[in-house]
């Protein structure tokens, strides 16, 4: 008698890393986009590229984009097999992550760092602060939500 054994398919972990690297590429990509319409009609370009000391906006776009690539694949590579399971956890994980990062780049530079160094008075929030708040948060949802989509072989 002859059996016939079909052996389950376990993915090689390299596959998976690969999905989480496309995960984060494509939804860093497409959180950067969204968010960068809004640092656009602020005007904030231009700013971005003195970074690398020009004052470009193209050159501030493609560093905001780099970054936001940068940023997305932290998520997914290092958090997707827990936090992007589903579309719900990837749009609440997403904004966790967009807060977390808004809090790093513009709290502790924009709200404590800065402000030091220009002897003005630290974590006053102000219009552009709350702005980049709410860019975060369109970011973060979107990386999420497109992180999950890509995990789940849609993309």
């Amino acid at each position: 008698m002859s059996s016939s054994h079909v052996p389950a398919h376990h993915p090689h972990p390299w596959s998976t890393l690969g999905r989480r690297i496309l995960a984060g590429v494509i939804g860093g990509l497409a959180g950067g986009i969204v968010f960068g319409f809004l640092m656009a009609q602020m005007g904030m370009f231009p700013m971005i590229a003195s970074m690398v000391g020009s004052d470009s906006a193209g050159a501030g776009l493609i560093i905001h984009l780099t970054i936001s690539v940068a940023v997305g694949l932290g998520l997914t590579v290092l958090f997707a097999g827990k936090f992007l399971t589903s579309y719900g956890k990837g749009a609440v994980t997403g904004l966790v992550y967009g807060v977390l990062w808004w809090v790093v780049w513009w709290g502790v530079g924009g709200l404590l760092i800065t402000p030091l160094m220009l002897g003005v008075s630290v974590f006053t929030l102000e219009f552009m602060a709350a702005m980049t708040l709410v860019g975060h948060l369109m970011y973060g949802a979107v990386l999420g939500l497109t992180a999950v989509r890509v995990l789940k072989g849609r993309a």
